[in-house]
């Protein structure tokens, strides 16, 4: 296809821009103020755009472990952070921070029991002992349904998660390992090794694991640019992926050790539950809502991974399972995500607040 004389002079001005600049996205995070500084859970709550006065119970994200928390505000435009607060909710933020040698001992039990409670109850009390409606990405997803299970008395009004696999033998990627989590040993020795080295699993491991599993998207990566140099919010969704990527974090040895053991090896969640402290946590313990969207393109979450969570949550008195376009990020802040997951998600908060017998309306505009 020749392309037109308005396509060409799209992609010659976002070249230029690229060249002089050295970017197209706005990667500028959103406004936040710091509301407690945690040893490893720093709470942010997000500033109320000029003109909008928030209602309804306050809306907690819970990255995973290793990925930048910047997954809810990938850059202007397309944040889900952004999405929340301009539709009039009081949005806030765990940042987990970096990770060192010093937070090797850290594992599930540390993140159930003392980061994420402590997390809820300083927003819950931030917000006048409202509880919390908690969105958790994948391994956030997993650990915010954990924390519910095994604490009911926490303020938790409802869970949303996305992208979170709770049942292992349905991931196609985990199958090649799987045969080595019957020799005795051997899963658990490799972590130990990198945990006597490098406290956990190292940071550029975990960036190059991530980039491997989407490595066909890597690959055709300079052709794409090429064949939509004139498209400017793909270039800046590229770029602001890029960023993400390089940002991964490190995976402490305990935390590595427990996804090994409990997810991988057990398949605990799809079991009589996961291991926290000397208890058996099962997700059968969540006494709240729960929304559970899975990307239709995700290979570490597909969606028969994700999909179980309709009958382990037995104890829950709502589930709510949804499917939409993209991979494991893309589900959560893709291009398409506003019509998708965002929509979804934008219906369950709504009903979360008439759920609490909140009348304001979702949205007020000062004059």
């Amino acid at each position: 296809m020749i392309p037109s004389p308005r396509s060409l002079r799209a992609a010659a001005s976002n070249a230029a821009h690229m060249l002089l600049y050295g970017h197209v996205a706005d990667l500028r995070p959103m406004p936040a103020v710091l509301l407690d500084d945690g040893p490893k859970g720093a709470v942010y709550r997000y500033r109320a755009p000029e003109g909008v006065v928030p209602a309804g119970p306050p809306v907690l994200f819970v990255p995973p472990l290793a990925a930048p928390a910047r997954c809810y505000d990938l850059r202007r435009g397309c944040s889900l952070a952004e999405h929340v607060v301009t539709a009039g909710r009081t949005g806030y933020l765990l940042d987990y921070g970096p990770v060192s040698f010093a937070d090797r001992r850290m594992g599930f039990t540390e993140w159930v029991r003392g980061v994420l409670p402590d997390a809820i109850r300083t927003v819950s009390a931030d917000s006048g002992g409202q509880p919390v409606q908690l969105v958790g990405w994948c391994l956030g997803g997993i650990l915010s349904l954990l924390a519910a299970a095994d604490d009911p008395g926490l303020p938790i009004a409802s869970v949303a998660v996305i992208a979170a696999p709770v049942d292992m033998s349905a991931v196609r990627l985990a199958a090649p390992l799987r045969p080595l989590t019957r020799v005795p040993g051997l899963g658990t020795g490799v972590v130990g090794a990198f945990d006597a080295v490098f406290g956990g699993l190292p940071r550029p491991l975990v960036k190059r694991a991530y980039q491997v599993i989407g490595a066909d998207k890597y690959l055709l990566r300079p052709y794409k640019v090429l064949a939509n140099l004139d498209d400017r919010e793909f270039l800046a969704q590229i770029e602001a992926v890029d960023h993400f990527t390089n940002s991964m974090l490190a995976y402490p040895g305990n935390t590595a050790r427990d996804v090994y053991r409990e997810l991988l090896r057990d398949n605990a969640l799809s079991g009589d539950g996961v291991r926290i402290g000397s208890d058996l946590v099962p997700l059968g313990g969540v006494k709240v809502p729960v929304l559970a969207i899975a990307g239709r393109g995700d290979g570490l979450a597909p969606v028969r991974s994700v999909r179980p969570l309709t009958r382990l949550l037995a104890g829950a008195p709502e589930v709510r399972f949804a499917a939409a376009p993209g991979g494991h990020l893309g589900v959560l802040t893709g291009r398409s995500a506003r019509a998708t997951t965002w929509a979804h998600l934008d219906r369950w908060l709504d009903e979360g607040t008439v759920r609490h017998g909140i009348r304001v309306p979702r949205r007020q505009i000062l004059a």
